[in-house]
């Protein structure tokens, strides 16, 4: 799924990819899916598409919006983003494909669940959008500690670190799959309530947050996910689906379970509870 990490990277590579390049055509819906899900009809989107000049590509939290005259296209983090040159074979099942004029196309396939979103930026008030675009990002010079510190305000005491990082938008883009590794180099139990952190502890968490992320950023992604060109990222992940055997630190166990609509996985020996 894409996380904050991914979705910079896959915009820097639309923009050296195709930004000033011409849409001839766009299909939609070309394999059914039932959690792919569009704004409006997504059978006009071609003739609200074509002729028009992409733009300027960002990441905002885990979406990846592409400037279309004035509309925006939009995917979100469950949808797949593949470039493909022209007479390059094509999967058979994906939802979107766009068409340049140099016979160039983008991909886009929903694995459980994704959004591909035609919008007019200024009128759209999905407040998951408006987050992404209005909140500070970690590694800008706003997402400074005392901002952090902000964050923290006013949560319940039963308020678990992943909660506080992963939920409520609070810093979008930072999902359950980021969020593994700066719990382990914090040294921060998932289920380890926020209030109960020290000054030590937190100020921890805010700096491998930022580390981490930037890290992930600058590798092109985790590799547990790809690129734009179907290539996995370059950060090694430390705890994943990809190495869920023994902590890298201290070579005990990882243990792998259900919290909070997600798998976690931690090390109960750098990562204690209490």
């Amino acid at each position: 799924m894409i996380e904050l990490p991914e979705s910079l990277v896959l915009a820097e590579q639309l923009n050296k990819t195709v930004s000033g390049k011409k849409i001839v055509s766009v299909e939609t819906e070309h394999a059914e899916h039932k959690f792919a899900w569009y704004e409006g009809d997504p059978q006009k989107y071609d003739e609200k598409m074509a002729g028009q000049v992409i733009g300027r590509c960002t990441g905002i939290g885990s979406m990846v919006e592409m400037e279309v005259g004035e509309y925006s296209f939009v995917a979100g983090d469950g949808t797949n983003i593949r470039y493909y040159d022209a007479g390059e074979k094509l999967p058979e099942r994906y939802q979107t494909r766009i068409v340049f004029e140099d016979g160039s196309s983008l991909l886009y396939t929903v694995q459980m669940y994704g959004s591909m979103f035609l919008i007019i930026p200024q009128k759209y008030e999905n407040p998951y959008y408006l987050a992404a675009k209005q909140k500070p990002m970690p590694g800008t010079e706003v997402f400074d500690y005392p901002y952090f510190c902000t964050l923290a305000q006013g949560l319940s005491k039963g308020t678990s670190a992943k909660a506080f990082l992963a939920t409520e938008q609070r810093i979008p883009g930072l999902g359950n799959g980021v969020l593994q590794d700066i719990l382990l180099e914090s040294g921060i139990h998932p289920k380890r309530k926020i209030l109960t952190l020290s000054d030590e502890d937190f100020m921890r968490l805010y700096d491998t947050t930022v580390r981490l992320l930037t890290e992930m950023k600058n590798a092109g992604g985790r590799n547990t996910e790809k690129t734009l060109f179907g290539e996995a990222g370059g950060y090694e992940t430390k705890l994943s689906r990809k190495n869920i055997g023994y902590c890298p630190h201290c070579g005990g166990p990882i243990t792998k379970m259900a919290y909070l609509g997600g798998t976690v996985y931690f090390c109960s020996t750098c990562q204690p509870l209490d």
